[in-house]
């Protein structure tokens, strides 16, 4: 078992198969790879209140990491086994971003969020605990460039999903030799959903390990929490996407839980259940309109008690 580790200047604005690799792994060796991520973007954001005047990269992702012996249909078992946080975040508004934007003028405003021993200091007389959480999580697509911001993808990307955290295993479809795995844009808490597009937003250091699962055939991405199975599920109309997500459930029950088809029927209709997941949608966004989501993302959640005494 080998630590490695991946700066913050290994950061960049997309996931790209032409990128060359930084790391090579071995997967299932046990190596541990931490990244590095950067919220420059957002101190600027402050310092000029512009976006116009942004140069950083917003959601900068650090990488890729090969992994050795990854073919497309393939899946890659990324664990995340700790996130380390700065001990400043960020709350940012940006406008036309998010659910609130009726509400919030038309103006960036930002504020600068301590987070230390544990605490999110929201207001100055609010707080709540860290929950950790990678939102950029995802490995090369065989077509094109992946933008960091939105959509979501069929191999991750920004998926925002407050399942990314540590202790939970993400299932990546492989779509190119290699993978090349990126990761960036943690959080120190998000809601569920993140209705204004943006978290806690913050800069650490996510440690992971990658594994492989060959043949795995996966449409989108799936999160293992330990105590819940998750699936994915893009598509426009919002419909669509829950089908989708359904599905995948459904395939998970019966070709590698060994359930039947009426049986995985009737324990979803009792137990599984669906929500709204990240803000950036399932298809690429109006240029005009930059921040706002085509398409959707819909989750599937199952517990895994709810099968383990069959």
């Amino acid at each position: 078992m080998t630590d490695h580790f991946l700066g913050k200047d290994l950061g960049s604005a997309g996931f790209d198969a032409a990128r060359e690799p930084v790391l090579t792994v071995r997967p299932g060796a046990g190596d541990r790879i931490t990244f590095e991520t950067d919220d420059a973007a957002y101190a600027e954001m402050e310092r000029y209140g512009d976006l116009a005047q942004v140069t950083a990269t917003i959601n900068p992702v650090t990488g890729p990491v090969l992994v050795e012996g990854a073919e497309p249909g393939d899946a890659l078992a990324v664990t995340i086994h700790d996130i380390a946080l700065a001990e400043q975040g960020w709350s940012v508004y940006l406008p036309g971003a998010g659910a609130l934007t009726g509400r919030m003028g038309e103006a960036i405003r930002t504020r600068r969020i301590p987070v230390r021993d544990g605490v999110v200091h929201l207001t100055d007389t609010l707080t709540c605990p860290v929950a950790p959480m990678i939102g950029c999580l995802g490995v090369a697509s065989a077509s094109g460039t992946m933008s960091t911001v939105m959509p979501s993808y069929p191999t991750g990307g920004n998926m925002d999903l407050t399942d990314a955290r540590p202790g939970a295993t993400v299932l990546l479809p492989v779509e190119v030799p290699g993978a090349l795995l990126s990761v960036g844009d943690l959080h120190a808490v998000m809601s569920r959903g993140e209705s204004s597009f943006v978290a806690i937003e913050i800069a650490g250091r996510a440690t992971l390990s990658v594994d492989l699962v060959k043949g795995a055939g996966l449409r989108t991405p799936r999160i293992d929490t330990g105590d819940e199975w998750v699936t994915v599920g893009l598509g426009d109309p919002v419909q669509d996407s829950v089908q989708v997500a359904y599905e995948a459930m459904f395939d998970l029950l019966t070709r590698e839980q060994g359930l039947d088809d009426m049986d995985a029927y009737v324990v979803m209709s009792a137990l599984a259940h669906t929500e709204l997941g990240g803000p950036t949608g399932s298809a690429e966004p109006d240029p005009l309109h930059p921040f706002r989501p085509v398409g959707a993302v819909t989750l599937a959640r199952l517990a895994k008690a709810a099968i383990a005494a069959r």
